[in-house]
């Protein structure tokens, strides 16, 4: 039973001591080590393929349409045909642009994308290291990517491409804040910051203990991702197509590859750090071959909510984009983390703990509905009174 229980950190034991049987120590490290890059990029690679597929059968349908139909049965092999051409097409570097910085670009956003897996907890005892720093390490790759966006647009030797890049990058970092405030407030909860006893830590998902958190991390994970409807580097009417205006064929894959792998690591990410990762229920110690299940399922259901919002809710202003990061999430992912330290340390015991924080999430709710009422009843008044001067 103990071997069911880490059954893939058995089988990995168990396919090191077969390789050490005929290889020095130094080759069975690195091995055992390349093995594990390989089957983390492969599930990196395999999101795109899959996810892709996904969002255009969801979207067409929530649009009443088909979806992809005509390579393959149901169009499962759209993905694939999609890639093949985009892999043949030429790639253009633009007159004046900084060559060296337009080639770095896409290969300096997907390698971090590609990282974030390594630390993430796919299922009791699947994971690739479990980092004492774990979500740090993964904040601390969230940010490289706002590098390699201000990389494409500055090196692209166009305008439309650079005020993209700085829209994007202003998006981004607006938003890292309300989502690593959110962060800390798991983290001081949990009292470690290992994504492993992150989960294990929750013996009443941090979703229910902690709704509100969970909120501003996920309108946070939306910017972050630049989806709908945030997404504004795909907003063609005001700047092309953003910080990726002048990119073509296989460096385009790469910008378009690392949204979907970023796309399923955050849905993990959410997965690990609210929903409680692998666990379901008690599920997950008496079957524990189930456990990757269990979390990709939840994974899917984060992914099925980034795939709804996209084709429910409009675009909004890059003003408004900004303003809702700011003066509403900024100071509510404080206030958050206040009610958190304060319960953390004057209540005892995980169960009492989620419904003493569960109580102030609700009151906290009432509170800021309650100041948001304020707000637009004051901003309507406001309106009607400028209305009535200009009729005047």
């Amino acid at each position: 039973m103990e071997f069911v229980r880490d059954l893939f950190v058995n089988i990995g034991l168990w396919f090191s001591n077969w390789l050490a049987g005929f290889l020095p120590g130094w080759a069975v490290e690195l091995i055992t080590d390349l093995v594990g890059v390989i089957i983390l990029v492969i599930i990196g690679l395999s999101a795109v393929l899959f996810l892709t597929l996904g969002e255009r059968k969801v979207i067409g349908r929530i649009q009443d349409r088909i979806g992809p139909n005509r390579w393959g049965p149901f169009g499962i092999f759209q993905p694939i045909a999609d890639g093949i051409k985009m892999l043949t097409k030429e790639d253009i570097v633009p007159s004046g642009a900084d060559y060296w910085v337009h080639l770095l670009a896409p290969i300096v956003i997907m390698i971090p994308a590609l990282l974030i897996y390594a630390v993430l907890p796919f299922g009791q005892g699947l994971r690739g290291t479990d980092l004492n720093i774990g979500i740090l390490y993964i904040v601390a790759l969230g940010s490289i990517g706002t590098i390699a966006i201000l990389m494409a647009g500055w090196s692209s030797n166009n305008k439309y491409a650079l005020l993209g890049a700085f829209r994007v990058v202003a998006q981004l970092i607006s938003y890292e804040i309300p989502m690593v405030l959110s962060i800390v407030a798991v983290v001081l909860l949990s009292g470690s910051m290992s994504m492993v006893k992150i989960v294990e830590s929750q013996s009443v998902p941090y979703i229910v203990a902690m709704p509100l958190v969970f909120l501003v991390y996920l309108v946070a994970a939306f910017a972050e991702l630049y989806r709908a409807p945030f997404d504004m580097i795909e907003a063609d009417s005001e700047l092309v197509a953003g910080y990726f205006t002048e990119y073509s064929g296989m460096k385009f894959v790469m910008f378009f590859m690392a949204e979907y792998i970023n796309l399923l690591a955050m849905s993990a990410i959410i997965t690990t750090l609210f929903l409680g990762g692998w666990r379901f229920f008690g599920l997950e110690r008496v079957l524990p071959v189930l456990s990757p299940f269990i979390f990709f399922a939840k994974c899917v259901v984060v992914i099925f909510l980034f795939w709804w919002v996209r084709g429910t809710f409009p675009r909004i202003r890059i003003d408004h984009l900004l303003a809702l990061a700011w003066k509403f999430l900024v100071p509510l992912a404080l206030v958050n983390l206040m009610v958190v330290g304060l319960v953390d340390k004057l209540v005892e015991g995980a169960l009492l703990t989620a419904i003493v924080l569960l109580v102030a999430n609700v009151v906290e709710a009432v509170v800021v509905l309650f100041i948001l009422n304020l707000a637009g009843r004051k901003a309507r008044s406001e309106r009607l009174k400028r209305i009535t001067a200009q009729a005047r």
